[in-house]
């Protein structure tokens, strides 16, 4: 599928290529976590004023999970409680953590008017599958457990996040719907990766390997997963699961540039199939990673915008 980046992701694409950063699978994942989190100093739009972010530790029997709560100063409640967003950052389960999605973390809490809990999941190498999976959705379960305490309704919780949290967070509704965490209210899957077997055909056109390159998905999914056998576990793959149907509403978005775009797509589809409401957003000028850009792409602003607008809107 030809596709054609917008004017903003074309200087922010030429200029990433112009710095001369170095690939990820290059340089190990110690690295590449130091050039991930400051590569987002370059692209994160000012943070809006909150009335607090503050520390969390979520206990599991695997042990504490940091995460952070912000809470916004414009605040909807009901009966004195407010809705939550339970978001889980990007990365490739190897990079990325609270500090690298802060500030997407704050403009969602301040747009949305609603809590949002960021979770620092287990990361890869060093803890492989499912170790992000089970954190994800013991700390879901635990938020749900302790809403009140945190001034949150219970009712109202979402779960979401970009690319491999967009991963996670699919995987928390599918074990919510289960019986393995709480009624869930929504989900936001932000370009999310869905499906290891990595056949569809985004993952081989040449104009979608930009930023996040066909080479380094092949690395962080080596970093995460045992093997092969894995693929089909749908705690890893959630496209797996034998059916979609039951499962919260769900606002999607894909890329036009990003080798997970067909994943994206094809889960949006499934969703509706099954019954579920479905949000769906094509960005087809953007690449994989655009939405936290907010400094540098117009339409990052203005993906994030309409998530909290979709967030407003739940029911």
């Amino acid at each position: 599928m030809p596709v054609v980046l917008d004017p903003d992701a074309a200087a922010v694409y030429k200029a990433f290529q112009e710095a001369g950063r170095p690939p990820y699978e290059t340089v190990g994942h110690v690295t590449a976590r130091e050039l991930y989190l400051a590569g987002r100093v370059v692209s994160n739009p000012e943070p809006p004023e909150l009335d607090s972010a503050t520390a969390l530790s979520i206990p599991t029997p695997d042990g504490a999970i940091p995460a952070r709560i912000y809470t916004p100063k414009l605040l909807r409640k009901t009966n004195g409680l407010a809705p939550c967003l339970v978001f889980f950052h990007g990365g490739g389960w190897v990079i990325g953590d609270l500090d690298s999605h802060d500030v997407v973390c704050r403009k969602l809490a301040h747009e949305g008017e609603l809590i949002v809990i960021s979770v620092d999941y287990r990361l890869a190498p060093e803890h492989k599958f499912p170790a992000a999976a089970d954190d994800a959705i013991a700390a879901t379960k635990w938020i749900a457990a302790n809403a009140k305490t945190l001034g949150i309704d219970a009712a109202h919780l979402i779960v979401g996040g970009d690319s491999a949290g967009g991963n996670l967070a699919a995987v928390v509704a599918l074990a919510a719907r289960d019986g393995d965490g709480p009624k869930l209210a929504g989900q936001v899957l932000i370009y999310p990766a869905t499906d290891f077997a990595m056949t569809h055909p985004s993952h081989r056109e040449p104009e979608t390997s930009i930023l996040l390159t066909h080479s380094v998905i092949k690395w962080f999914c080596n970093h995460y997963l045992n093997g092969t056998a894995d693929i089909d576990n749908w705690k890893a793959s959630p496209a797996r699961s034998k059916t979609l149907a039951g499962l919260p509403p769900a606002y999607v978005m894909t890329a036009g540039a990003d080798p997970l775009r067909d994943e994206g797509d094809e889960y949006a589809a499934r969703l509706k199939q099954a019954g579920v409401g479905v949000a769906y957003r094509h960005f087809p000028g953007q690449f994989h990673g655009f939405f936290t850009m907010g400094k540098l792409l117009p339409q990052a602003n203005v993906a994030l915008s309409e998530i909290a607008g979709w967030l407003k809107a739940l029911k």
